[in-house]
């Protein structure tokens, strides 16, 4: 009869410790869900560029056997950025 009363007793402990933990656990997560925050704006600093293509020039050179090797041309791409000055 002690042992059946221990068990249960183990046995409820072990319930309420589950329960417990999956509150923290859901408190937990929700509290790291995304916080949903506006758009930024626009900001008088703060300009959007737009991607874009530059040539670039590499210079002839000439190798240490007096070998000459044209200059040739290569374009280079610039991503997306935002340029901020304050």
């Amino acid at each position: 009869m002690i042992n059946g009363l221990k068990r249960a007793a183990a046995l409820g402990a072990a319930t309420v410790a589950l329960a417990a933990g999956a509150v923290v656990g859901t408190v937990g997560s929700a509290s790291a869900t995304p916080q949903h925050h506006r758009a930024p704006t626009a900001s008088r600093h703060c300009m959007e560029a737009a991607g874009h293509w530059t040539r670039l020039r590499h210079q002839g050179y000439q190798d240490r056997h007096h070998h000459s090797y044209a200059g040739n041309w290569t374009r280079a791409w610039h991503p997306a950025h935002r340029d901020c000055r304050r």
